[in-house]
């Protein structure tokens, strides 16, 4: 019976990598099989089944409950899917249940309350939801050690008979969804060392008896809403505890001063409350300290200064420091170089220090981030800052620094950012700051800055987030070495006084989005090559000497928000197309020899000749359009001819069955289905009713039955069987088959059927009902993931089908999840095919639709005008959808009226207040907590703030009010993707 279980067990994993089953064979005992232990006094009962971190992919059978031996089950660190099976009841001798780190789902088994010696139960990092069952009380008021369920989806509160567990030493339940209060009952845990409530939702104070757990090793309750001051006595109620998070809650009052008689703490998290009066004078006292973080309060300094800091040089254990955004005041005391070289992080910006940076700062030699932004520091920056090896990221902006820039940073090559911007700097930037290979933003912005700029510097090809040198008086021309900065996305030099003609090479630029040149002494033409610059949003060329025309490739620069080209000697006609339709979005004022244009722009009409001269055409090429056209023109007929006449004589509308699906009965349906029960009644559309079911008996479906009696219903159906009888992909619903018959009482009957969607739509995670409250939210990467699925889908019909599809009607009710939370676009009953030759520019062609159809809010504006079905219509749906998926708001909100539009709300969202308009869930889940380095932040921060930037300008250039400045699917999905492996890569 043993040996059957375990070959179940191995026939359930889909991948084995690491070949850990191979020796699972009939022919040898099952006793001797790679991860399976088996008893000494009853021969062949197996009592241990140990694969952990064995990458296997899989699901975990019912047969697992026919191993009544087993003491000990360790799956963890695999990816285990489906639910936590109700058989791991049985095993009543289990002593040991490790299942963390998978991707299990469902809620915890109630009968796992049976396995009465469990003494170890740990199920985190998977996708658990649901309550924590009240049965496995019983588990905990016998033997239970370790109880770790965090890092799910459980909802409900924590149940207040944990505190019977007086045998529990860990309890960990963080990163869930729990709300209300912490139970007075946890402080009768007498021998409790590790309590993890964090990232939750309770609310309230500390009950006094948590004070009581002496035995306390480690306690977390960040992230959660608590407040109220904390207990003076704290450090010395716990003398053993060695980690404390109190940080991003609301808590008061002053930060204990007992708090160093905890002398094993190693890390203390107070961060993001708003705690006042004084560090305690006695850090040093800890001397196992290894992170301490006190940032975003409003604690100040006292009569000694910032003497805390030469007080913590004693903890020798030391590597993150962060005392940022707080009131301190004084000077950082030279006492500083008597950190070790352990010390990582030494952050204490956002405050009010005075005084310069000590020179024996060089002594950090382990120093990887400085941030001293926005204080009152003056004085040089020291050169021995060179010293600093493995500095990455500086940040010295907002204060009142002189004297040069140390040309001993050059010698910093591992240095990513570097912000030196606003300050009072002067000198020449030092050209071996090109030995800086890494580096990708440099900020020397606004300050006294002369010379010209380096092109070892501008030169770096590692140069990619920004290079900021405005403000300053900079001289000489740019160097065309410019070009090296290929993937660069932000370059501003205004306000400088350069000289000479725009460089061709800055074409070589692909990657920008933010060119300002503004307030120079630029001469010549606008460059023909800068036309490959399409993905610039924001170009200022203003205040120059710029002359010549206007160059007319600007009007394909879809993406371009903003172009300033006022004050210079520009001449000749506007251009009409693009963003030159748009007053607001371009200025020209200033330019007296220019005319034409739109009549908004007031200008005189051009001469004959200046038109001619402007759009004349060599004959040649005048010969070559002419010829291409009337190809074309012939082709388009051709295809027109040849499909009217095969409409003609085309039979009707084939069901999907006719191919490759049987069909099925009204009674099997009716029979699934539960008599179309109500209580399987689980969505409702324009045309029908969608019922939950069981097909066969052992396969769940979603029965689609099509209410005939509406108008439009039917065709409808024949639209959507004709849609899938053409498509396959696995971002798109899957159909099981069809039901075209009579009922019962002899009517006509119609209904498609799906596999059935165990996670519901996006409609329901995005804006759950009163009765969906406990839903969890999604994240940042789930959404991000959907989004990627959707476009996937979307960009199949549009690109890679025999004929382009238009679905017509994408909108979150239309996403479906299935039990990998992959997203499926369903309903097709608006599609349409595009008749059009595929030889034709697909964007360009429209569907044999009329009328407006769609869901107010997705809805293309155009089809409001009677234009017919296109690629373009689904882009803007598209490009709608993203927007509510990242914050939140449906677009028929009651905010929107007027004109005013989700589009617009996210449009004039400038780049900085972005992530104010996100979703608040997602700031909870995804932003990242402590140092807040500002302009460039720290790694996780500015990698957030930037993705979701570009998330964000997807979405509005996707749902712009013309179709021609809406991105096409493949361009929309690849960036998706972009995004996404920016993001990600770095397990963000």
């Amino acid at each position: 019976m043993d040996e059957a279980a375990l070959l179940a067990f191995k026939d359930k994993m889909i991948e084995d990598p690491r070949g850990i089953m191979s020796s699972w064979k009939e022919s040898v005992s099952h006793c001797n099989w790679l991860g399976v232990s088996c008893s000494r006094r009853h021969a062949g009962r197996v009592t241990a089944l140990d694969l952990m971190n064995q990458k296997l992919i899989g699901t975990i059978p019912p047969d697992i409950g026919n191993l009544t031996f087993l003491r000990r089950i360790d799956l963890r660190a695999n990816r285990l899917r489906g639910n936590i099976p109700e058989e791991f009841g049985r095993l009543f001798r289990l002593k040991r249940l490790v299942l963390g780190n998978n991707e299990l789902e469902g809620e915890i088994p109630r009968n796992l309350s049976s396995c009465i010696d469990m003494q170890y139960l740990c199920l985190n990092f998977n996708r658990l939801s649901g309550r924590i069952p009240d049965e496995l009380r019983y588990l905990v008021e016998r033997k239970l050690i370790t109880f770790v369920v965090g890092w799910n989806n459980l909802t409900g509160g924590i149940p207040n008979w944990l505190g019977n567990g007086s045998s529990l030493v860990n309890l960990e339940l963080q990163q869930n969804n729990l709300k209300g209060r912490i139970p007075a009952e946890l402080g009768s845990i007498s021998r409790l060392e590790l309590l993890h409530i964090g990232f939750n939702k309770l609310t309230g104070r500390i009950p006094s008896s948590i004070y009581n757990l002496t035995s306390l090793l480690s306690l977390a309750v960040n992230g959660n809403g608590l407040h109220g001051k904390i207990p003076p006595e704290i450090g010395n109620n716990f003398p053993h505890l060695q980690s404390l998070y109190l940080g991003q809650n609301r808590f008061s009052g002053q930060v204990p001063h007992s708090l160093p008689n905890a002398t094993r703490l190693g890390d203390l998290f107070l961060e993001r409350n708003s705690f006042t009066g004084s560090v305690p004078a006695n850090m040093g006292n800890l001397m196992d300290l290894t992170k301490i973080s006190f940032s975003v309060n409003q604690l100040q300094t006292g009569l000694d200064g910032l003497s805390f800091l030469t007080a913590l040089t004693n903890c020798t254990k030391l590597k993150y420091l962060d005392f940022g955004y707080n009131i301190f005041r004084g000077e950082i005391p030279a006492s500083v170089a008597n950190f070790t070289n352990l010390l990582r992080i030494l952050s204490l910006a956002e405050n009010r220090i005075t005084g310069n940076i000590p020179p024996e700062i060089e002594n950090l030699n382990g120093l990887q981030i400085l941030a001293l932004y926005n204080n009152s520091i003056d004085g040089e920056i020291p050169h021995g800052i060179g010293k600093l090896q493995n500095l990455t990221y500086l940040y010295l902006w907002g204060n009142s620094i002189s004297g040069a820039i140390p040309s001993s940073l050059g010698n910093v090559t591992q240095l990513l950012r570097l912000s030196l911007q606003y300050n009072q700097l002067e000198g020449n930037i030092p050209p071996n700051l090109g030995r800086c290979q890494q580096l990708q933003a440099l900020a020397l912005s606004n300050n006294n800055l002369n010379g010209t700029i380096p092109k070892e510097v501008i030169g770096l090809s590692s140069l990619s987030l920004y290079f900021g040198v405005a403000g300053n008086s900079l001289t000489g021309p740019l160097p065309l070495e410019v070009g090296n900065m290929s993937q660069i996305v932000e370059v501003e030099l205004f306000d400088n006084s350069l000289t000479g003609e725009i460089p061709s090479t800055l074409s070589q630029c692909l990657m920008l989005v933010n060119l300002d040149m503004v307030g120079n002494f630029f001469e010549g033409s606008i460059p023909p090559s800068l036309r490959t610059l399409i993905g610039l949003v924001y170009l200022n060329l203003s205040r120059n000497r710029l002359s010549g025309q206007i160059p007319i490739y600007f009007e394909n620069f879809t993406v371009l928000e903003k172009l300033n080209l006022s004050f210079n000697s520009l001449e000749g006609e506007v251009p009409h197309e693009g963003i030159f339709r748009d007053i607001k979005r371009i200025s020209i004022m200033g330019n007296k020899e220019l005319c034409g244009g739109i009549k908004e722009l007031g200008l005189l009409t051009c001469k004959v000749h200046d038109i001619k001269k402007r759009r004349k055409l060599p004959k040649l090429k005048f010969f070559i359009a002419v010829t291409i056209s009337f190809l074309i023109v012939l082709t388009c007929f051709i295809v027109v001819v040849y499909w009217r006449r095969k409409s003609r004589t085309r039979p009707s509308v084939a069901l999907p069955t006719e191919e490759r699906f049987q069909k099925v009965s009204y009674a099997k349906l009716r029979h699934a289905t539960g008599d179309f029960s109500p209580s399987n009644l689980i969505g409702q559309g324009s045309h029908g009713f969608v019922y939950s079911g069981m097909l066969d008996g052992n396969r769940q479906v979603a029965v689609k039955v099509l209410n005939l009696n509406q108008k439009g219903a039917f065709n409808s159906f024949l639209a959507e069987c004709e849609v899938l009888r053409n498509i396959r992909h696995r971002n798109l619903v899957n159909i099981i088959t069809v039901c075209s018959s009579i009922d019962f009482t002899g009517a006509e009957f119609k209904a498609l059927v799906y596999d059935l969607m165990r996670n519901g739509s996006l409609e329901q995670w995005l804006h759950p009902g009163e009765n969906q409250l406990d839903v969890p939210k999604l994240n940042l990467r789930q959404r991000l993931d959907i989004a990627i699925d959707a476009a996937s889908a979307i960009e199949y019909l549009h690109h890679h089908c025999q004929m382009s599809i238009v679905h017509g009607d994408l909108k979150p009710s239309n996403v479906l999840l299935d039990h990998d939370m992959v997203a499926r676009v369903c309903d097709f009953g608006l599609a349409r095919f595009l008749r059009e030759s595929t030889n034709l520019d697909a964007s360009q062609c429209q569907a044999n639709s009329s009328g407006l159809k769609g869901t107010i809010g997705y809805v293309a504006p155009e089809y409001g005008l009677g234009r017919t079905s296109s690629l373009q219509g689904d882009v803007y749906s598209f490009g709608i959808l993203l927007l509510e998926m990242f914050t939140g708001i449906r677009p028929t909100d009651v905010m929107f009226k007027d004109g005013w539009t989700l589009h617009e709300f996210v449009k004039t969202a400038r780049h900085k207040s972005l992530v104010k308009i996100l979703d608040p869930s997602l700031l909870s889940m995804e932003h990242p907590v402590g140092i807040d380095y500002g302009q460039f932040s720290d790694a996780g921060t500015v990698r957030f703030e930037e993705n979701i930037a570009n998330i964000m300008r997807i979405g509005v250039l996707c749902s712009a009010k013309l179709p021609i400045e809406r991105m096409d699917m493949t361009n929309a999905l690849s960036k998706l993707c972009a995004v996404r492996e920016k993001l990600f890569r770095c397990g963000m």
